[in-house]
């Protein structure tokens, strides 16, 4: 999907959903002012680059919940992503001129605009008809189920998962993404099979 997505406008976008597990409501309200693509790796210890997930276009900008802000590391895919970003939108302000509105939005329509829910799905059907993926089986929300299941599959306890997503808790965490999680009860008979092993 990252690869059908390379050269269209939702390629930062969706690499940010996919290496981030940002909503994407979060994503749509995101400014350049909260992100940071050098960080500072002088500092002791080094800040990397990150983005502040502090808004969303939830009514009054507010994001889900409280723990839902949340300050996340960029991964260099998402620096990279973010640097082409940041250059469409340049071309963009030049080829719109007068018509450009400057609302400081990360992904922001070809004349500054906010883009609404409408927009996002429909530029994501677009890459995921470029795939063998079912467009109509995947939404934009699928990549926050996707970040979770990595994080799972390699074996990042579901407390650092729930608090990269946001969540409040993680009985949250577990309810809203039980199929992407795997059951830490099997790590139990993982052990013993080692510990009591039939050889």
């Amino acid at each position: 999907m990252l690869k059908a997505a390379e050269g269209t406008r939702m390629h930062g976008y969706l690499v940010m959903a996919l290496l981030t597990g940002a909503r994407t409501g979060e994503l749509r309200a995101l400014t350049w002012d909260h992100v940071d693509l050098e960080g500072v790796p002088d500092a002791d210890p080094a800040v990397p680059p990150h983005v502040a997930v502090w808004r969303s276009v939830r009514t009054g900008g507010d994001t889900k919940t409280r723990k839902s802000r949340r300050t996340l590391a960029l991964p260099q895919r998402c620096v990279e992503a973010l640097k082409a970003q940041k250059a469409q939108q340049e071309e963009d302000k030049k080829a719109a001129g007068a018509r450009w509105t400057d609302n400081g939005l990360v992904f922001a329509s070809t004349v500054g605009t906010p883009l609404d829910s409408h927009n996002v799905r429909r530029a994501f059907r677009a890459v995921i008809s470029k795939t063998a993926l079912d467009p109509d089986q995947w939404t934009p929300r699928e990549l926050r189920h996707s970040f979770v299941s990595l994080l799972s599959d390699q074996g990042i306890p579901l407390e650092e998962i729930s608090r990269l997503v946001g969540h409040s808790s993680t009985a949250v965490t577990e309810l809203v993404y039980r199929k992407q999680i795997r059951p830490v009860l099997q790590e139990g008979a993982v052990v013993m099979d080692r510990i009591f092993s039939a050889s």
